[in-house]
């Protein structure tokens, strides 16, 4: 088989390059190692910054998110002192689009079947071959069959633990990584959502986030000790602890059910540099992971897709493959500060076992950000997210 791009992992990342390249023309195959159902059952977020908004409309997927997604001009953090709406209309002219990312998955999944691009579930024993200074080739087990996929450009969506990262030779690449004392309890529920924008909650018993999916939809999650485990958590349980955690005003009209997906994850910071070898591009997960504090994790895949997809576009129509030369500078200039806005949102808002300076400076950030113009200007801006940077 031959094929331009290569494309491992059928997450939103890998899907979304995939119909932008096959919209413009430049053929690509995908790889997946799991099923679709599989891929379709991971709860993730929700949160969509203006960029991805504007790329799934390039994309041509936007119309069930146009019509389901829910505009947020604003949310809100609430402290000891009382609760400081962030109004990211008014104070950066954009708005984030609430629609999760099973939706999403499900639109670029339904726009590749329609389109009949060739993608592989169930791929196993994907090697990549000759990608540093040769003619690119994917090897795989699908149905039992042995293919080999020659291209000319791989590119590597396939998250954290996928093969792509780790095809790169050791001494070729460098990892930056910092891993949190605590993690996230979510739980899922068919109940209204206590409160029409998300609510980021500083308690001292831990941090809490009230958001939502739909208007009939809501998710909800509590920091928690990473020795915890998700079976000790009932729903009663976990609705009385976040009753306490939450503003009293709040906690009052808060409805609670029955949840339908609960589960516990770490938070991480993780970067890995740099993110092009030769003719592999690593594209998402694959290269970095954010807390997901600031909402940045599928937004942060949007911005690298952007980038690679500019690339591709000059390499493969445009007779400029020079325009790849910056694919990693690019996207590390944007991921950095994503990843700087997620560790300092952590930072902010969750209980740290810390000394008392450390509180009382944590005390302060919190009241200078919510009652300065300035301060509440940044958060926006960074929240909303920056401006994806063309390739040129």
């Amino acid at each position: 088989m031959k094929t331009q791009v290569a494309i491992i992992g059928a997450g939103p990342s890998g899907l979304l390059l995939g119909q932008l390249l096959h919209r413009c023309g430049i053929d690509n195959v995908i790889l997946e190692r799991h099923t679709s159902e599989y891929v379709l059952s991971r709860v993730r977020a929700g949160v969509l910054e203006y960029g991805f908004v504007e790329l799934m409309r390039e994309a041509g997927v936007s119309e069930h998110m146009d019509r389901q997604g829910l505009d947020h001009e604003g949310f809100t953090l609430a402290f000891q002192d009382g609760r400081h709406r962030v109004d990211m209309k008014a104070l950066t002219g954009k708005s984030v689009l609430v629609y999760g990312q099973t939706e999403v998955t499900h639109d670029l999944m339904n726009a590749r079947r329609e389109n009949g691009a060739p993608i592989y579930y169930e791929a196993t024993d994907v090697q990549l071959h000759d990608f540093l200074d040769g003619k690119p080739k994917v090897t795989f087990l699908h149905q039992g069959e042995q293919h080999s996929l020659e291209c000319d450009y791989i590119a590597g969506c396939d998250g954290f633990h996928g093969v792509s990262r780790k095809s790169v030779p050791v001494d070729r690449i460098q990892s930056f990584e910092r891993v949190y004392p605590f993690g996230w309890l979510g739980l899922l529920t068919d109940t209204p959502p206590v409160e029409e924008e998300l609510v980021y909650i500083h308690n001292p018993r831990g941090f809490a986030l009230c958001s939502m999916r739909s208007h009939t939809r809501s998710r909800y999650y509590l920091q928690c000790s990473l020795a915890e485990h998700v079976e000790e958590w009932s729903d009663d349980r976990f609705w009385t602890e976040l009753s306490a955690r939450l503003p009293a005003d709040l906690a009052a009209k808060l409805q609670t059910g029955p949840s339908f997906e609960k589960s516990i994850a770490p938070l991480r910071s993780f970067v890995a540099e740099p993110m092009r070898f030769g003719r592999l591009f690593l594209v998402g997960d694959a290269a970095h992971i954010v807390p997901p504090t600031g909402a940045k994790g599928l937004n942060l895949a949007s911005s690298d897709v952007y980038t690679l997809y500019h690339g591709l576009r000059g390499a493969c129509l445009e007779g400029h493959p020079e325009r790849l030369d910056r694919y990693s500078e690019i996207c590390l200039r944007r991921i950095w500060k994503a990843e700087r806005f997620s560790w300092w949102m952590t930072s902010l808002l969750h209980v740290f076992d810390s000394d008392p300076f450390s509180q009382r400076i944590q005390r302060a950030e919190q009241d200078y950000y919510t009652s300065t113009q300035a301060g509440l200007t940044t958060i926006a801006e960074n929240y909303v997210g920056l401006p994806y940077e063309p390739v040129v």
